[in-house]
């Protein structure tokens, strides 16, 4: 089964083209050096908060991304703009 991951972060609404070229890149990063990404979506429900959701094939293929997230030269960078992330993850059970 498919697994979500929904990270919500608030950042400045002037790096709003920064977060957007730098999550580019990191999922662009991402799908180069693992398989399992099989679809991402962002949202802004206001000018300040963000919500980021990536669906992986499998709890696996997240948590081999997971492991060496910190390693990747791409987050620090995307990361950089982002403030009081809290994230979710979970199997899907439905889709219609």
């Amino acid at each position: 089964m498919s697994v979500l991951r929904i990270v919500r972060f608030t950042a400045d609404p002037a790096d709003a083209d920064q977060i957007l070229a730098r999550r580019a890149d990191l999922i662009s990063a991402v799908r180069a050096r693992f398989p399992g990404l099989s679809e991402t979506r962002l949202m802004r429900p206001d000018e300040r908060t963000w919500v980021d959701s990536w669906v992986w094939e499998s709890q696996a293929a997240l948590e081999a991304v997971v492991a060496v997230a910190h390693d990747l030269p791409e987050a620090g960078p995307a990361f950089a703009l982002v403030k009081d992330p809290t994230s979710e993850e979970g199997e899907i059970i439905d889709e219609r």
